[in-house]
C-alpha cells in the first residue's frame, strides 16, 4: 500500500494502518489457520438443520470468479444444498459462462438466471461514467447483490453465501469507493445523468437492507471461505483438477467491464491500482511476499492490443463512438458523496441500534 490511499497510516517496520486493521479480524471473524474448523461445523449444521425439509438450505451466487467457485465446490464437499444464483449484467466473458457450466456439471446443482434489462443498464453504466466517480462496478454489484437477496427471500432461504474473504481482500481503502447497495446514491446519479427510468433494474431500499432482510426475514449472509486457511492459488489448483476449471489472465476477468474497470479506469482516471490491496491482503494473509508482490506489480496491467479491444468492446456496447468515450473518459472528477446518499440515514439506524444493545443487553444484527 501507499500514499494513493490518502488515508493510510504509516508505523515503520509495524507496516501501516491496514495491516493493524486486517490483523485485528484473525481469530474473530477470520480464521487463517485450522482454528475455524470447530466454528465452521457449527455453522453448517445449523444450515443443515434450518434447510431441513427445504427444497435449498442456502443460496449461493455465482459469478464464474475464482473465490465464489471455490466456495461452490467447498460447499458441496460440505453437504450443503444452495440455490445457485448468477446474474448476468450484460459484461460475463466468454470463458465465465464455460467455468460456471463446469460448476454445475460437477454439483448437478439448479441454475437461476437473473438476465438484467439491456437497456436500462445500459443507461445506467453510462450514467455513472459520466458522473465521474471512482466506484463504476456499482450497476453490476447492485444488481448482484439485488437479485441475489431477491431470490433468498423468494424461496424463504435465511442463510446467503458469498465467496469475499479476508485473506484476498482483507485491505480495502474505504475512500476508493462508496457502498455498492446505497441505492439512493445510485438513483441520485441516474437522476442527474441518465435518460431511462430503471423499471425492471432489481434495487434494494436501504428498510430493505437494514431492516427487512436481517431483521424481519433473519437473513443472515456468511463469508464461509474466512473459516478455513484459504490460500488462492491452491484453490485455483484444485479447481482446475476437480472441474477442469480455466483462470483468466487477469483478476476480475469474467466481466469485460470490470476488467477494463479496474485495470484501466481506475489507474489512469483516479491513481488507484487495485493489485495494491489485493497483493497487501495476500502478504498479510501469508500467501506472497513483499518481493513477489512487487514483482508481480511490475507487470503491465494491460498487454500489447488488450486495451484496445476492450475498449472498442465496450464503445459497441453502450453505443457510443470513440470521441465520446475520450470525452466521458475526460470528464471532471466527482466523489460519490458529492451525490444524495444514505449516510445520514446510516448513522441514525447504527445509534439507534447502539441504543437498543445497551437497553436490551443483547447484540441487534443488521447488514454491515
Amino acid at each position: 500500500m501507499d500514499a494513493s490511499d490518502p488515508e493510510i497510516v504509516f508505523f515503520g517496520e509495524s507496516g501501516c494502518n491496514h495491516c493493524l486493521n486486517m490483523k485485528s479480524n484473525l481469530g474473530i471473524t477470520w480464521f487463517n489457520d485450522h482454528s475455524g474448523e470447530e466454528r465452521l461445523t457449527e455453522i453448517l449444521e445449523k444450515i443443515k438443520k434450518e434447510g431441513a425439509g427445504k427444497e435449498f438450505d442456502s443460496i449461493l451466487g455465482l459469478s464464474g470468479g475464482a473465490d465464489s467457485s471455490y466456495l461452490a465446490i467447498k460447499a458441496y464437499d460440505w453437504g450443503l444444498r444452495p440455490l445457485i444464483v448468477h446474474v448476468d449484467a450484460g459484461w460475463n466473458s466468454e470463458l465465465a459462462v464455460r467455468n460456471i457450466e463446469s460448476i454445475l456439471n460437477f454439483t448437478g446443482w439448479e441454475l437461476q438466471t437473473n438476465v438484467i434489462n439491456w437497456n436500462e443498464m445500459r443507461d445506467l453504466q453510462l450514467s455513472y461514467l459520466k458522473s465521474g466517480v471512482s466506484n463504476q462496478d456499482v450497476p453490476q454489484d447492485h444488481a448482484f447483490f439485488s437479485s441475489l437477496y431477491s431470490f433468498a427471500t423468494k424461496n424463504e432461504v435465511k442463510y446467503v453465501l458469498s465467496g469475499g474473504n479476508t485473506a484476498t481482500e482483507g485491505i480495502f481503502p474505504k475512500n476508493w469507493h462508496w457502498a455498492a447497495m446505497d441505492s439512493i446514491n445510485l438513483r441520485s446519479i441516474h437522476n442527474e445523468f441518465g435518460s431511462r427510468v430503471l423499471n425492471q433494474y432489481p434495487m434494494t431500499s436501504f428498510f430493505q437492507y437494514y431492516c427487512k432482510y436481517p431483521l424481519v426475514n433473519r437473513m443472515r449472509p456468511l463469508r464461509l471461505l474466512n473459516f478455513i486457511p484459504y490460500v488462492k492459488e491452491d484453490a485455483l489448483v484444485e479447481l482446475e483438477s476437480r472441474v477442469g476449471y480455466m483462470r483468466y489472465p487477469r483478476k476480475h476477468g469474467e466481466s469485460t467491464f470490470t476488467r477494463f474497470f479496474q485495470g484501466y479506469y481506475l489507474p489512469y482516471r483516479f491513481g488507484m491500482d487495485k493489485r495494491l490491496p489485493h497483493y497487501s491482503s495476500q502478504i498479510v494473509s501469508q500467501q506472497l511476499t513483499r518481493g513477489e508482490a512487487i514483482d508481480l506489480l511490475s507487470e503491465p496491467l494491460y498487454r500489447d492490443g488488450e486495451l484496445e479491444r476492450d475498449i472498442q468492446y465496450i464503445c459497441r456496447k453502450l453505443e457510443i463512438s470513440r470521441s465520446e468515450f475520450e470525452v466521458i473518459l475526460n470528464a471532471p472528477l466527482r466523489n460519490a458523496n458529492e451525490f444524495p446518499n444514505w449516510s445520514s440515514k446510516h448513522t441514525a439506524l447504527k445509534r439507534i441500534q447502539r441504543l437498543v444493545e445497551v437497553t436490551s443487553g443483547r447484540k441487534i444484527k443488521i447488514f454491515s
